[in-house]
């Protein structure tokens, strides 16, 4: 595939998306700045097995998508590693607005942390953790 500019889509404080020049869309999760190391810690509390790293971020979104947004998994590779997560994404129109309506559940979750903790109780031994 024909190398692409790199160009930012979206970003803040705990998401960013953008094109990697190799003909991705990436969405890149932060796990480890305050806010969401502050929700991880509380996800871990309700959850033992919820150690909230980039793996573990991986399996409760899988879960969650799978849920909720199954079309959005079938177009994305994920690639967590200790400090963050990533989602690639082919480079289409039709992936850069599933990449953003990833971004807008991960936001929605984050700021609504009760959700996420709901979850973690109502579901969390359904949850394939690391």
């Amino acid at each position: 595939m024909a190398t692409t500019e790199e160009r930012d889509i979206f970003n803040n404080e705990y998401v960013q998306i953008y094109t990697n020049g190799s003909g991705n869309i990436v969405l890149l999760f932060q796990n480890e700045v305050e806010k969401t190391l502050a929700i991880g810690e509380q996800m871990n509390e309700i959850n033992e097995e919820a150690y909230m790293n980039g793996y573990n971020w991986d399996a409760f979104f899988n879960y969650y998508l799978e849920e909720n947004a199954p079309d959005i998994l079938e177009s994305m590779e994920s690639d967590p590693e200790a400090g963050s997560y990533a989602a690639y994404f082919e480079d289409t129109a039709e992936n850069e607005q599933k990449a953003k309506r990833f971004a807008d559940i991960i936001i929605s979750l984050i700021e609504n942390e009760e959700e996420i903790y709901k979850i973690l109780r109502e579901k969390g031994d359904e949850i394939e953790w690391d």
